[in-house]
């Protein structure tokens, strides 16, 4: 197979293939791949991670499957999604901003030609590629190389969608008297996607990126699943912390106590107008339980009885995906992962439709967000939250299920190796034979910074001592083996000769980040300093390679966007 890619790439340049070249059928051995992404999961949210929601689907992948517990993403949305589909740390493809990158503050509209999504690298293998639910990548699915696609760009409702597409042609809003969730929507796309592909194209390999708009704000569901789950949050944050870090303690997740609830950070962004329009109920600190108001008692609980019933509703829809997996004999061949592009989100605002404080909490008409408290216990055994780069912002549960590759005697087993979202590329392509060109346009393709987890997925656990690096928006960290060095944004930038208020932690026997050693080994700490210096000018300086001036890049960028 490797021999037939090297040909076929010695006389057709990617590009061609992405706007449409016929490609040839693969041979049976490639897996089928399938990515579900959830949007703000908390890390043990799901059961099978310690969570108390019922998450049954997920937890029978997790069982006959393996559960990773040291995966990491790029803390945000759409800097997730570019490592994911490309390869790349976000910033390396100008998916995420770093200070003295060309192109604005936010360089997000251009990507290097050198850093096509996945689908396109696949398709020269035979392989067909369809993308159900949120995208967040710049240009749009079907131009970036999948050959179906159902777009859900409405982030600001999750009840009665307005703004969703069909292969680029607009759809019209479902009716406001339905009461139909995007997480049915983005399964049933996908599974109408793959009744196709059994039907007309069944002798070929096909990757599916399933990508659910849930849990995210705003925290909206069917009033039957809510009620499932009214009166299971009363016991407030603090309790449900402790009761989740005992199972991933149990689970053998993680060796650690969940770290304790810090009172003083609040929302990553600070909307005092929300906070007023909110009402009483709401609070932006994570603050003893029971120091709340009854009122506000009432109101956290049921806000986090809809984050559940929206994590719950996600599952029962990945239920009928896999349903259809095995409906067309594609179960065993095909390899699943399940991850969330960040940790559970403290953020609180109003925005899109805005709130009706009179509509019940989780209705189309409400705008409520889960806030900094039962962020910590979703989050849990970790330390913060979405756009932090402390584990509670990006450390993700990854599931991985293949009755075909998985040994029998490792399923159900943990794997604790240090992973990255940017693994996945070069995982798929080892899988599927493939080999990424040398040049595109005529343009050098740099070397992907990940590895692949095929060792881990066919094979046994496995020590890898990694180097991985992290920015977003001031928070910045990297981790060399154990040893971590973390920043939040107000901390000294990291050229400071004293690391100040970076912390170092040794994950081993920390990964809740509680005892910051940075005072006493000064030398680790200077020198896992220069270490994310020296990669972020790396790193820039491969982003700024053949960037456009800003002016350019945003008519470029709005041209792609049409």
């Amino acid at each position: 197979m490797n021999r037939i890619v090297r040909s076929m790439w010695a006389v057709v340049s990617l590009v061609g293939a992405a706007i449409g070249m016929s490609a040839t059928a693969a041979p049976a051995p490639c897996p089928n791949v399938v990515f579900i992404l959830a949007d703000d999961l908390g890390f043990s949210d799901l059961g099978c991670y310690g969570g108390e929601i019922a998450t049954p689907n997920l937890d029978a992948l997790a069982r006959d499957g393996l559960r990773f517990t040291q995966c990491y993403n790029s803390a945000r949305c759409w800097p997730s999604r570019a490592a994911l589909m490309t390869g790349y740390y976000p910033q390396q493809v100008r998916r995420d901003n770093l200070p003295g990158l060309e192109g604005g503050a936010r360089p997000r509209d251009r990507r290097p030609v050198w850093a096509p999504l996945l689908p396109a690298l696949l398709r020269p293998a035979g392989y067909r590629s369809y993308h159900s639910g949120k995208w967040h990548i710049d240009s749009d699915p079907i131009a970036c190389g999948f050959d179906r696609a159902y777009l859900l760009e409405d982030g600001n409702r999750h009840l009665r969608p307005r703004n969703h597409s069909l292969d680029g042609r607009p759809l019209p809003p479902v009716q406001e008297s339905s009461n139909v969730c995007d997480s049915a929507l983005v399964a049933s796309y996908t599974v109408e996607f793959l009744k196709e592909h059994a039907r007309e194209y069944a002798q070929r390999p096909f990757f599916a990126y399933v990508c659910f708009l849930v849990p995210h704000f705003p925290l909206q569901a069917r009033p039957g699943d809510i009620e499932l789950y009214r009166h299971r949050y009363t016991n407030g944050w603090n309790a449900l912390q402790a009761e989740r870090g005992r199972r991933v303690r149990e689970l053998g997740l993680v060796q650690h106590d969940p770290p304790p609830m810090e009172e003083h950070v609040g929302p990553p962004y600070h909307f005092p107008d929300a906070l007023e329009r909110l009402g009483p109920g709401e609070t932006n600190r994570p603050v003893p339980w029971e120091r709340l108001t009854p009122q506000q008692r009432e109101f956290q609980a049921a806000k986090m009885a809809i984050h559940a019933a929206m994590v719950h509703r996600m599952d029962l829809e990945i239920g009928r995906i896999l349903d259809q997996l095995r409906a067309m004999n594609a179960w065993s061949n095909t390899l699943i992962f399940f991850a969330s592009d960040n940790g559970a989100s403290a953020e609180i605002m109003v925005r899109g439709d805005g709130h009706d404080p009179a509509a019940p909490m989780g209705s189309a008409n409400s705008y409520v967000c889960l806030g900094p408290g039962f962020s910590s216990a979703c989050n849990t055994p970790f330390r913060r939250h979405k756009s932090w780069v402390h584990e509670g912002g990006i450390a993700t549960p990854l599931i991985v299920h293949w009755p075909a590759g998985i040994p029998p005697s490792a399923r159900g087993s943990l794997r604790h190796a240090v992973t990255h979202f940017i693994d996945f590329v070069p995982t798929v392509l080892e899988l599927a034979g493939v080999e990424r060109p040398a040049s595109i346009q005529g343009v050098p393709v740099p070397p992907l910074p990940g590895q692949s987890w095929v060792p881990l997925i066919t094979g046994e656990d496995r020590a890898w001592h990694r180097v991985l690096w992290w920015y977003h928006e001031g928070n910045r960290a990297v981790r060399v083996g154990d040893w971590k060095l973390v920043a939040g944004h107000d901390s000294p930038k990291p050229s400071d000769p004293m690391p100040g208020s970076w912390e170092l932690y040794d994950l081993s026997r920390d990964r809740g980040e509680t005892r910051n050693l940075a005072s006493e080994m000064p030398e680790r700490a200077r020198e896992l300093a220069a270490l994310w210096e020296r990669m972020a000018e790396e790193i820039r300086a491969l982003a700024n390679r053949d960037a456009q001036p800003a002016a350019t890049q945003g008519r470029e960028g709005a041209r792609a966007r049409q």
